[in-house]
């Protein structure tokens, strides 16, 4: 478990874009379930989590088309919204950053660590819009 203000300014940084914070099974389930499209980011302390996934993920947001409800949880603090989040996307095994979407239920887009890490910001938003283009 990391300490809470090494994770806060993390977690303020997609929070503060409009990701919704979830912390249990339940509200992953809930939000996943939804109806329409939602994107999943799996937030992480790794420098590829700072420098590549939180700002792509945010990038991919100023697009025409977006997910109806963008959600996030922490690996490695929110161990249960954690572990029902990669149970959805089976599949594909557990990494860290990691960003899914969703659309009615249904996993349509996978992006795992292998394909953040080295990555720039911009390539992975790019990645995104496609995927939101297609689905959204």
């Amino acid at each position: 478990m990391y300490p809470a203000e090494l994770v806060q300014p993390m977690r303020d940084d997609l929070g503060n874009a409009g990701f919704e914070h979830l912390y249990t099974a339940d509200a992953v389930k809930s939000a996943i379930n939804k109806e329409g499209t939602t994107l999943v980011v799996v937030n992480s302390v790794c420098g590829c989590a700072a420098a590549n996934a939180r700002p792509g993920a945010k990038m991919s947001l100023e697009n025409a088309k977006k997910p109806d409800h963008i959600v996030t949880v922490f690996a490695g603090v929110d161990k249960e919204a954690v572990d029902a989040a990669r149970a959805a996307m089976i599949p594909f095994p557990p990494s860290s950053p990691s960003m899914a979407l969703f659309k009615n239920g249904e996993l349509v887009h996978m992006l795992e660590r292998h394909h953040i890490e080295g990555r720039p910001a911009m390539m992975i938003a790019e990645n995104l819009k496609e995927a939101y283009n297609e689905n959204c």
